[in-house]
């Protein structure tokens, strides 16, 4: 115990270390004066809608003459809803402009009334150079700070009283830094937008302090955009550390707190189940194994688990739904703990846009192995004997529910015209990477996993199984899957809401260093929970353990979704039934797998503890 909290505390001094670099591959780009420095649009956003929009797409925004150039998007900045596009910005390096004019868009009164209420639901704007976002400053001085945090979106629009009005011009400030080696190369290290809105596409050039805005919603409307590019050498910001900026951790004390008590409940379940192990149990086994009466002899109060050792391991019902149920665990854990340790060291830091969503859906697809081989194992030895049809569901009930679901979905945000609805060609790509990948990969484990040996069980199954005593209230299943899901629920609901945050506000979550020594405070809870509930039950002379230990581990979920539902009442300003649909769609898809895991951990976890306290038993035979 001591060693793990040494090992504990020695990890939460160097999480708060962990910073990301570059992706392994991706270099910096250096840019030599009077170089064009090209500016991607990549979409709107909004977390009173979670309805972004392609910029390209929209009546109201100047596009490029030739329709501009779509860029290639990988598999996760698709799902994510980017779509970046290029634009008719003029960027030369080292050079400023002062009011540029862009275009000037004439929209009707129905377009006018539509960009009203796109400003009113806050939607923000990115724009993208050399990788960086577009940033609106949170904290501006007069002096350059360079740890000034940012946010990487600006925002579309102004609103004042019941006046929407349309931010139609925009300076950009680009920092760059100057090469050591060579000075000609220069490296781009910032990109702040401040946008603003003019009625006179003259006011940019007078600056007058009270000049009048364009107001939208006013009927049909003309639209002239400008710009302005400053360009500002930093000193004190390099190519390697420009992203801090975007990254900055303002809650670690929160942060702190939150492992602190997570700490605090696994250390006394740590006791419990030491006290369970090394008192309780080690005295039983000792006395049941000295004893050289027949175990019905024996007191029933002080041994109740033992007697339970000809029924302990008795294939429950429905093994044909847990056998795939625990193999569909194992992949997603796979993509979890994966996609938490590469994110920890870095590799799938917010530089590579889209990143955790393809490495996310690469590890679930090629774990499907696993999930084979472990839905084979557990289902022979649940004595089961269609393992053709066990390989089959353990392959398609848990994607095709989560498909079905994005399917339902996609069909209302397509309806949306919103860029995050998944287009067909993705939606074929995700069908063939399932039926094409990860199904082969499930059979090919179910054939192994099939044709390994069974391991020994150490104690024999009675043919008629022993009638199980009333339960006291506390170890009814409710109760106990009450009690075991909110431990772990405990464990991780501080962070849960920085998670949260993120997803549902468009920021970006990069404390991965905190967020695996929470995971792994929650592993440990969840094992020790199911542990010394199964130890109870067992007591109490009920060996229905099998079920049991996955749904009170599974239960965490039911709290992680009510934690949900109070998260977008309290802290959201979703309006709109697709909207709506979207968050609770995506939250139980989230529920959904999160319960998988831990449901996964916990029988796994309870099935070693069985088989150890058994097979330290002597089972004397009956005559």
């Amino acid at each position: 115990m001591a060693r793990l909290l040494l090992l504990l505390t020695i990890f939460s001094v160097l999480a708060q270390y962990t910073f990301g670099f570059y992706v392994p591959g991706v270099s910096p780009k250096p840019f030599h004066t009077n170089d064009h420095v090209p500016l991607l649009v990549n979409k709107i956003v909004s977390e009173n809608t979670q309805l972004p929009f392609a910029y390209g797409d929209l009546p109201f925004v100047c596009v490029p003459s030739n329709g501009g150039t779509r860029n290639w998007l990988n598999l996760g900045e698709v799902l994510r809803g980017d779509r970046l596009m290029s634009s008719d910005l003029k960027l030369i390096m080292g050079q400023d402009t002062k009011c540029e004019k862009l275009c000037t868009v004439s929209i009707t009164d129905d377009q006018s009334n539509e960009v009203k209420q796109l400003i009113k639901d806050e939607y923000r704007v990115e724009w993208v150079v050399d990788n960086l976002p577009g940033a609106t400053v949170l904290k501006f001085n007069s002096s350059f700070d360079p740890n000034t945090a940012l946010l990487p979106y600006f925002a579309l629009g102004q609103v004042k009283g019941d006046q929407a009005y349309i931010n139609n011009h925009m300076t950009l400030q680009l920092l760059y830094q100057t090469s050591s080696k060579n000075p000609a190369d220069k490296y781009i290290v910032g990109f702040e937008v401040y946008p603003a809105s003019y009625a006179d596409p003259e006011s940019c050039n007078k600056q007058e302090p009270n000049t009048p805005m364009k107001e939208m919603g006013a009927g049909k409307t003309d639209i002239t955009y400008t710009y302005s590019v400053i360009w500002k050498e930093s000193k004190d910001i390099t190519w390697a550390t420009r992203w801090d900026r975007y990254l900055q951790i303002f809650e670690s004390r929160i942060h702190w707190y939150s492992i602190s008590n997570s700490l605090v409940i696994t250390m006394f379940l740590t006791g419990m189940v030491a006290m369970i192990i090394l008192r309780t149990l080690k005295r039983d086994i000792t006395s049941y194994n000295t004893s050289e009466e027949d175990i019905e002899a024996l007191d029933e109060d002080s041994i109740g688990w033992k007697l339970c050792h000809g029924d302990v391991l008795r294939p429950p019902k429905y093994a044909l739904l847990l056998a795939p149920l625990l193999g569909s665990g194992v992949q997603c854990l796979i993509m979890v703990a994966g996609t938490i340790v590469l994110s920890m060291f870095g590799l799938l830091n917010p530089s590579y846009r889209g990143g955790l969503i393809s490495y996310g859906l690469a590890f679930y697809v090629l774990a499907g192995s696993f999930a084979g081989y472990c839905s084979s194992r557990m289902y022979k030895v649940l004595k089961g004997q269609q393992w053709f049809r066990n390989a089959l569901v353990t392959a398609t009930l848990v994607p095709c529910t989560i498909f079905v679901i994005e399917f339902v979905l996609n069909l209302f945000v397509w309806g949306q015209q919103s860029s995050s609805a998944i287009p067909f060609g993705t939606f074929f790509a995700l069908i063939a990477m399932w039926f094409g990948v990860s199904t082969p990969l499930v059979f090919a484990g179910a054939v192994f996993g099939a044709r390994r040996p069974m391991p020994d069980n150490p104690v024999r199954t009675h043919q008629i199984p022993r009638q199980i005593p009333d339960q006291p209230w506390y170890l009814q299943l409710h109760v106990s899957m009450a009690v075991g899901g909110l431990m772990p629920f405990a464990v991780i609901f501080i962070e849960l809401f920085f998670i949260f945050k993120s997803i549902w506000s468009d920021q970006y979550y990069y404390m991965f260093g905190f967020l695996a020594l929470v995971f792994f405070i929650l592993v440990l809870t969840t094992v020790e929970i199911a542990i010394v509930i199964t130890y109870f039950s067992l007591c109490s002379e009920d060996y229905r353990w099998w079920w049991k230990s996955f749904a009170v581990s599974a239960a965490s979920g039911v709290y992680v979704f009510l934690y949900s539902i109070f998260y977008y009442f309290t802290r959201l300003k979703i309006a709109g039934f697709v909207p709506a649909m979207v968050y609770f769609g995506h939250s139980t898809m989230i529920c959904l797998i999160y319960s998988l895991c831990l449901g996964t951990i916990g029988f796994f976890a309870t099935f070693l503890f069985v088989r150890k306290i058994y097979a330290a038993i002597k089972v004397k035979k009956k005559k």
